[in-house]
């Protein structure tokens, strides 16, 4: 076998010249194994037709090759952003990958508004106005942006409030707030509050504390007592915030310092955000990653996949060094638009605040392997208090969410052996028309059928990992004998299925639990499988709860003009400027339609016609 992947490795290379680009491997049944880069594509593809000199990871790979893939590039950076895409994308079996990508929050302050709102974002940054970060959480976030309205005393109101100008806020009596909503402030001066927010976000905390003292004394040596205790509120206020920071480094303005621990196939990176002098939080990663990788393969791949999708800052401090450093670091500058620097500091304070992000990604993987040993734990004994054959890998749980059958949900989790997998979680809007409002056994058997067809048809040999080992649904015996029947009609019935139910009193601690064809059964109170599978069923019903009512609130902001095909944001807001509201637009005339600007002859008539067709 191993021979048949080296010739079919050895032809393609063949048919290959010197580009720089993207190599896949894939198996006989066109899965992607592996995704590369290479400078010289054929130089790098016919290494793999060596006959040694291989890892035992590599030497798998190569005797699971059915085929190639390449994609050419015009530089080895493009190659890099495309591998890392692809990995992303593809997540192939033997790539290290990072397993936990989300976007970081950032603080906003827009400046196309007198008087600036001070926010949290998330996603692009597409609004004009000033953005500090990235933090490491929305609670760091949130904490930061509630300190500094003590000290800057920015709004948070909306524009309307502060547009109609006629009483302050709550906030403004609670001295948060320099009152713009209320008149209580001039532009001139509220600006001057955005100026010293923007120079302590930057780093320059010192001088605004001097600028707060000096103006504390003169409001005291004036016998403005009221002035200067809010005055003295803030400066504590900022001294609160820069103690609560932790480790502020004083030599670092802008970096991100990212520390490796490994132990054997397990692996925890800790990234620390440094922006401003300031801490701005910390981050764990657990990337999936193979016995033989090296450290610097590690980092280097942690690198690529983690600043594809983010803007990286000027500096760089890593714990170990990376295999195509210039590489990263022309990659990481054309991101940027500037020169990025990566260094791995051999003294001082860069190495010490290093050193310490070592330390937590130690603590950390510590503390995720005990809890993994644990989740495992559960997971055997959850096996034989329901007499399973196998200790259960993969556990879905389903449940249903609607008002009166109104904007029915159905949601699925997924748990594992390292706990709840929230990137495995699915949603499910109920399409069936002919299901009766409030029938949650339709409900059900209507997410199990799409979730099985969907299964057969992307997976039929099971290989990818996403068949469930268990299945626990809410609900009692009528719902296990429709959904067993469901599966059944679909040759998946060996799959283990219980249902579980309040019980008595619909008293939790006392739920009982059904299986096709058994009585009913409980566990002792007091079991810890109990409280697992608690837990479990608990996360299924926050996740279609919260489905459920983003679907409610999403219908109720819907507009009439949204299904109109080319109505955009910018149509949309001249057709309710003009008309005052989404029902006023539908009983316009044609007439009407046509003297709106920016709306053109065909436009109106397409609006008219759309509305009095469904009328």
């Amino acid at each position: 076998m191993g021979k048949l992947g080296q010739e079919i490795i050895r032809d393609f290379a063949g048919k290959l010249d010197n580009s720089p680009g993207v190599y896949r491997m894939l198996d006989s049944q066109a899965r992607v194994l592996y995704v590369g880069k290479a400078r010289s594509l054929k130089t790098r593809v016919l290494n793999y037709a060596r006959n040694s000199g291989h890892s035992s990871r590599i030497a798998r790979m190569i005797s699971e090759t059915a085929d190639m893939m390449v994609l050419t590039t015009e530089t080895e950076t493009e190659a890099l952003l495309l591998e890392q895409n692809l990995i992303k994308q593809l997540k192939p079996k033997y790539n290290v990958l990072l397993r936990d990508d989300k976007s970081f929050p950032y603080i906003f302050i827009s400046s196309e508004h007198d008087f600036p709102r001070i926010e949290k974002h998330r996603g692009a940054k597409i609004k004009k106005g000033l953005y500090y970060g990235p933090f490491a959480s929305a609670g760091a976030v949130n904490r930061t942006i509630n300190t500094l309205q003590k000290i800057f005393l920015l709004r948070s109101c909306s524009d309307r409030e502060v547009e109609a100008g006629n009483r302050p806020c709550l906030n403004y009596h609670m001295k948060r707030c320099a009152g713009p909503c209320g008149g209580k402030v001039t532009k001139e001066e509220y600006q001057e509050l955005v100026n010293s927010a923007d120079d302590f976000l930057k780093g320059r905390s010192t001088e605004i504390q001097e600028m707060l003292a000096v103006k504390m004394d003169k409001a005291s040596a004036n016998m403005e007592f009221e002035k200067a205790a809010g005055l003295r509120d803030r400066i504590r206020a900022l001294t609160n915030i820069q103690s609560s920071q932790g480790i502020n480094p004083k030599g670092i303005r802008e970096a991100d310092v990212i520390g490796l621990h490994r132990e054997a196939a397990h692996a925890c990176i800790q990234v620390f955000f440094i922006r401003g002098f300031q801490n701005w939080g910390n981050r764990d990663f657990y990337p999936r990653i193979n016995l033989d990788n090296s450290d610097e393969e590690v980092l280097e791949a942690f690198i690529g996949q983690f600043y594809s999708n983010k803007e990286p800052p000027k500096q760089i401090i890593l714990s170990h060094q990376i295999e195509n450093h210039d590489l990263i670091v022309n990659f990481l500058t054309e991101k940027l638009g500037k020169t990025v620097d990566i260094i791995i500091p051999q003294r001082g304070e860069k190495l010490d605040i290093v050193s310490g992000a070592i330390r937590n990604a130690k603590e950390s993987l510590g503390r995720k392997l005990e809890q993994a040993a644990t989740q495992k734990k559960l997971l055997k004994s959850l096996a034989d208090s329901f007499n399973l054959e196998l200790i259960p890998n993969r556990i879905e749980i389903y449940d249903n969410s609607h008002i009166q059958g109104a904007d029915a949900v159905g949601a699925m989790v997924v748990a594992g052996p390292e706990g709840m997998e929230k990137n495995e979680y699915r949603k499910f809007n109920i399409k069936n028309n002919e299901i009766v409002p409030g029938d949650d056994v339709g409900m059900m058997k209507e997410v199990i059928t799409r979730r099985f067809k969907r299964l057969i048809a992307e997976d039929p040999d099971r290989k990818l990992g996403k068949w469930p080992d268990l299945i626990f649904i809410d609900g009692g015996a009528g719902q296990i004998s429709a959904v067993s029947e469901t599966m059944q009609s679909m040759g998946v019935s060996e799959i283990p299925l219980v249902g579980v139910a309040k019980g008595m009193d619909r008293d939790q601690g006392k739920e009982e639990f059904y299986k096709y064809g058994m009585p009913k059964f409980a566990l002792k109170r007091n079991d810890p499988v109990l409280y697992f599978i608690q837990r479990m069923r608990d996360e299924a019903h926050r996740f279609a709860i919260g489905t459920h009512r983003a679907r409610r609130a999403k219908k109720i902001v819907l507009s009439p003009l949204d299904g109109i095909p080319g109505i955009g944001s910018k149509r949309k807001k001249a057709l309710l400027s003009h008309f005052g509201s989404g029902k006023a637009v539908k009983r316009a005339s044609l007439a009407d339609l046509k003297v709106v600007d920016g709306i053109s002859k065909s436009m109106a008539e397409k609006i008219y016609g759309y509305f009095n067709e469904k009328t």
